[in-house]
């Protein structure tokens, strides 16, 4: 028998005045046969690849807290519907997690009819939240991916071990980075990945390293700043890399942006240089 239900999808809101969004969860309800099923996305690394870092911890006790809540209110409703009078999933919905100015923000309801109310559930799901999260895992990369080539050929020139991580410290910011060599100065090598979903992800990401270049520029160890660069893959974010490119050519001092057609080189003359150091150190 066919039944009507209702629904609404979680979203995770970056910035209210723009409206940038992601779906992390669904709800759907179907009141003739007193059925409430609520799913979260508990995985935020599409939130990362699209909005930077954000608080994990925060983020997985409230999808936890989300989904126990639904849980208690789907047995209750399954109980006695008089111990809950709701007249539409938008009231439901509300109870466990009212309208605020915080970054989950229910969406307006939708609708449909089905003969099974789990099946909905999962077409619902897939389609309004799980096909973007492996959208976002096939057309982004992590700054350690663009790291793992850079370490792995200086590991095969056999000078992997000289670089190593090493603390930058300023007045009022220090910095780890996480390779790193000393001669006359620090040589500071900071894989940066801009192969984001999101362009104006590609540019605050820039901009935060504007930030620190400029934190750290009266730190008392010499040094200079390589960033290796990974370039977007999707063509609708190559003109906010061009932005982040001249944001980080911004920073004072030494500093050098070496793209990823360059790395190759690039590399090679690094672990040259750290033989030739240390062949004149012994």
């Amino acid at each position: 028998m066919k039944t009507n239900y209702s629904y609404v999808t979680l979203r995770y809101v970056h910035d209210v005045v723009t409206g940038e969004f992601v779906n992390i969860g669904v709800v759907i309800y179907a009141p003739d046969q007193r059925s409430l099923k609520a799913r979260f996305t508990t995985s935020y690394e599409r939130l990362n690849a699209i909005f930077l870092k954000i608080d994990h911890n925060h983020f997985r006790a409230m999808v936890r807290y989300l989904g126990n809540r639904f849980s208690e209110m789907t047995d209750e409703l399954s109980n006695s519907l008089q111990l809950m009078p709701v007249t539409g999933i938008t009231e439901l919905v509300r109870k466990v997690l009212p309208p605020d100015d915080s970054s989950l923000q229910w969406s307006e309801a939708g609708g449909g009819i089905t003969s099974n109310v789990e099946q909905a559930m999962k077409e619902l799901y897939a389609r309004l939240v799980e096909r973007y999260e492996r959208t976002s895992e096939l057309q982004s990369r992590s700054d350690d991916d663009i790291a793992r080539p850079f370490k792995a050929k200086l590991d095969r020139k056999m000078v992997g071990p000289k670089v190593a991580e090493k603390q930058i410290a300023a007045k009022d910011y220090d910095y780890r980075f996480q390779f790193a060599w000393k001669n006359s100065i620090w040589h500071l090598y900071e894989p940066v990945s801009f192969d984001l979903v999101d362009p104006n992800s590609i540019v605050e990401k820039a901009n935060k390293w504007l930030g620190r270049g400029i934190a750290l520029q009266d730190a008392s160890e010499k040094f200079k700043l390589y960033f290796l660069l990974g370039e977007p893959k999707l063509p609708a974010t190559r003109k906010a890399f061009d932005h982040a490119q001249h944001l980080l050519q911004k920073i004072p001092g030494k500093m050098e942006l070496v793209r990823e057609n360059e790395l190759e080189d690039f590399t090679e003359k690094v672990a040259e240089d750290i033989a030739k150091h240390d062949r004149l150190q012994s």
